[in-house]
């Protein structure tokens, strides 16, 4: 699956800002990583193929998330991203059963894999 000539919106918020966007479109009252708003769904679907659609990603989520599994926040943030672009590219973990949410997570460890071989995660120095 490719997407030559594509663009995406990327949006870094708070907790409170995701919380309400979990709360609006997921039904969910509650802060998340990551929340992705696909443009090729919908009835809009198709009105402009080249943008993907936006992915929302919690800072404050994700620093928890980065200290609780002894990563940088830069490598978080970076896998949030990775994840939500996978979403966005017609990946789904939530809604598909479990053999789509193995092959989403095959796709992200292969992908992430592959950024950190080209140093792609390297934080760059102070």
């Amino acid at each position: 699956m490719g997407f030559p000539d594509s663009e995406l919106a990327v949006t870094i918020v708070g907790d409170g800002r995701i919380r309400a966007l979990n709360r609006q479109y997921l039904g969910k009252d509650r802060p998340t990583n990551v929340i992705s708003f696909a443009l090729n769904e919908g009835e809009c679907s198709g009105l402009n193929p080249e943008v993907l659609g936006d992915v929302v990603i919690s800072a404050a989520t994700a620093a928890r998330e980065a200290a609780e599994g002894d990563v940088s926040f830069f490598e978080r943030l970076s896998f949030l991203l990775l994840h939500g672009i996978l979403h966005l590219a017609g990946y789904d973990h939530e809604r598909s059963g479990p053999e789509e949410a193995k092959r989403m997570e095959e796709k992200e460890r292969e992908l992430f894999e592959l950024l950190r071989r080209e140093g792609c995660l390297e934080e760059l120095p102070e």
